[in-house]
């Protein structure tokens, strides 16, 4: 019997980022036997996304909450988990600027259910999936790293920075096996129409504005999703015991010159001028609170798993636009 990690509990694995950690499991990882996958399936979530392993036998399907403790409590004993990795959470700033106390609910109290849970049954490891965002804003040089100070901004980075904090807590507190990542601003194929990179590639297809916060000007870090994955399958082997790490795309871009770029790519896999397009380009009324700038240090997840990121964002924006292209059905708000 391996000691690695092999029967893992995947909550929110019908989303973007989930579902693409799902995948790349069931297609790539010879270590994953089993994987479960719990997701109330709210309006980010869609199982298509799954399509490709839905018959897969090592793959099981359950529609549930993550608050849910005695129905995490019965998949963990029945399925043999070994670990859970926790994507499930309220994502969308905007939204949380909106109503934060979804995010309260979702992100703060789904991680202590969960949480609550792995203290019942030790021999699993946790692995919370948490953001750049927790800590703040960056002048326009440096970058976080593992030990950057916490502080959130937003209402859905004070959501995620608090569940942070119970997953180091329960560690410490009761010795349950965990692991934290923190990552920067992903984007690919399958992610939900309201983000950035989709809702831009939408309105293009459709010849109207693009909105653009402010002057455009706030700097994110941007990494292709399977790179991030494939970060989150290379620490799980390692089995990494209250470890953090920062994941990054090394890609710092501010919105404006993403929208460039999109339109550029956009106009090329059309035979066509860019510039006509740029004229729909929009500068809408800023954010509240919208952080300046993002960035991940990288150096220890590259030291200690060998990982780097491997898609550029030219290569990683064409690939994405040409799967929405295919598939206009994921391009409606």
């Amino acid at each position: 019997m391996s000691n690695r990690l092999q029967r893992f509990l995947v909550t929110g694995g019908a989303g973007f980022i989930g579902s693409a950690f799902i995948r790349m499991g069931l297609l790539r990882i010879p270590d994953c036997a089993h994987i479960v996958n719990l997701d109330l399936l709210t309006y980010a979530a869609n199982l298509n996304n799954l399509s490709e392993v839905a018959h897969d036998p090592r793959y099981v399907f359950v529609q549930g909450d993550v608050r849910d403790e005695a129905l995490v409590d019965k998949l963990i004993r029945e399925h043999n988990i070994d670990a859970i990795v926790h994507f499930a959470a309220e994502s969308h700033v905007d939204r949380s600027i909106l109503g934060p106390r979804s995010f309260y609910d979702t992100n703060v109290g789904g991680t202590l259910s969960l949480l609550e849970v792995v203290r019942r049954h030790p021999q699993v490891h946790f692995h919370q999936i948490s953001t750049d965002e927790v800590f703040g804003s960056l002048a326009e040089v440096g970058c976080f790293t593992e030990t950057s100070p916490y502080l959130p901004n937003s209402p859905y980075s004070a959501s995620k920075a608090a569940a942070d904090h119970f997953v180091r807590s329960y560690a410490h507190t009761y010795g349950i096996s965990t692991s934290i990542s923190y990552c920067t601003n992903n984007y690919g194929p399958y992610q939900y129409v309201e983000k950035l990179i989709p809702r831009m590639i939408a309105a293009l297809t459709q010849e109207k504005p693009l909105p653009i916060y402010g002057k455009g000007d706030n700097v994110r870090d941007w990494i292709y999703v399977d790179d991030h994955v494939d970060a989150l399958w290379k620490i799980l082997a390692k089995k990494p015991l209250n470890a953090i790490y920062g994941i990054g795309g090394e890609c710092e871009k501010k919105n404006v010159d993403v929208v460039h770029c999109i339109v550029d790519r956009f106009a090329a896999l059309h035979n066509r001028s860019s510039e006509p397009l740029r004229a729909l380009i929009a500068h809408v009324e800023d954010r509240l609170g919208h952080d300046q700038r993002y960035a991940i240090d990288c150096t220890k997840i590259k030291r200690e798993i060998d990982w780097h990121p491997k898609h550029d964002f030219a290569s990683g924006i064409e690939k994405t636009i040409a799967w929405y292209l295919k598939h206009p059905e994921r391009l409606v708000l």
